[in-house]
């Protein structure tokens, strides 16, 4: 590749100053993104979608790698008129989709084996990944960043004041964990909190989309109301007839039930 403009002159000419409403923090050190990159394993062949790519700075990471390919996703017009500018030197590996990413089936856009590497948008990172574990078998790996918060909550277990919903959806599909931790100071504008990279590769066996279904139901309605015992949070679900036939006590709470017997009450239902 050649040599590229700097990050910050590519902002400047496209007016991309990042915003709220878009959930932007951009990530310009590339010592960085090299290091997501190699985070994520070995490249080579894989077909390697990213959501988000703001100015291009991971992008450019992606393209340095041995990936077969990199598909970009982005709403913004603004970036994506500066990620199109890496076309020219990209050789034909890097597809740029302006689209909203909540509405993009991410499995459709690039061929198996794929991979997801990217430093999500923080408005929505937390129900793109509900909407990627409904399909966890598509992927053979995820490497994402998060909010430190939010990275903590998909890795915490049982019995932590992090673990919740997105815990047990996540680790139930994926095996987890926090792979580098990422200071303020290195994006621009500075987030408030520190961000992390989760790294999570999708289990062998997957539940079908009914299953999954229920597990959402479930999760929702026990962290919903997750200062109350099971028996009363989960009362429009079966209550305690539900909790009896999947052989959990019913003075229990949410955040004291593993994975596993989650799995139960969602089969049970």
């Amino acid at each position: 590749m050649t040599a590229l403009p700097p990050l910050r002159e590519v902002i400047a000419r496209h007016g991309l100053d990042a915003r709220r409403s878009l959930g932007q923090h951009f990530l310009l050190d590339s010592n960085l993104t090299a290091r997501i990159v190699r985070l994520a394993g070995d490249l080579s062949g894989r077909h390697v979608i990213e959501v988000g790519p703001g100015p291009g700075g991971l992008t450019r990471a992606l393209l340095a790698s041995d990936a077969a390919s990199v598909t970009a996703v982005e709403i913004d017009p603004r970036a994506v008129a500066a990620i199109e500018e890496l076309l020219p030197d990209a050789r034909g590996r890097l597809q740029v989709m302006a689209a909203d990413a909540m509405n993009v089936d991410l499995a459709s856009v690039a061929e198996p084996p794929r991979q997801v590497v990217a430093n999500l948008p923080y408005n929505i990172a937390s129900p793109l990944l509900v909407r990627w574990l409904r399909q966890a078998a598509a992927f053979e790996r995820l490497t994402l960043m998060f909010q430190q918060e939010v990275a903590e909550r998909i890795c915490a277990p049982p019995g932590r004041g992090e673990y919740g919903r997105l815990s047990v959806l996540t680790q139930w599909t994926c095996d987890v964990a926090i792979v580098l931790r990422i200071p303020p100071a290195a994006f621009v504008p500075p987030p408030k909190v520190w961000s992390a990279v989760v790294r999570l590769m999708p289990r062998v066996e997957q539940p079908d989309a009914g299953l999954f279904s229920s597990m959402e139901r479930v999760t929702a309605a026990a962290f919903g109301q997750r200062r109350k015992m099971l028996r009363g949070a989960l009362k429009d679900l079966g209550g305690e007839a539900l909790l009896h036939a999947a052989g959990i006590a019913s003075h229990r709470r949410a955040e004291t039930l593993t994975v596993r017997e989650f799995e139960a009450l969602a089969r049970t239902t």
